[in-house]
């Protein structure tokens, strides 16, 4: 089903699996394959840019949180 010789595209749910990889750094070489041979790198890189925005507020209100919590 996921085999990289297959020649459709890969499905939004299969690059944010790939950009979420790539940025904890644990992209396997088939999913990379895959994404290499037959994703856009457009895609690839609205998604990443998403996924930074995306984890750089979570942490900035989780950060917000914790210090509230605090007292500080």
């Amino acid at each position: 089903m996921d085999d990289p010789s297959d020649n459709k595209p890969p499905t939004f749910w299969q690059m944010l699996h790939s950009v979420m990889a790539a940025a904890f750094g644990v992209q396997s070489g088939k999913n990379r394959a895959r994404d290499f041979t037959h994703g856009k790198p457009s895609h690839f890189v609205i998604l990443g840019v998403l996924f930074t925005a995306v984890f750089a507020l979570t942490l900035f209100g989780i950060v917000k949180l914790v210090l509230l919590f605090a007292g500080i």
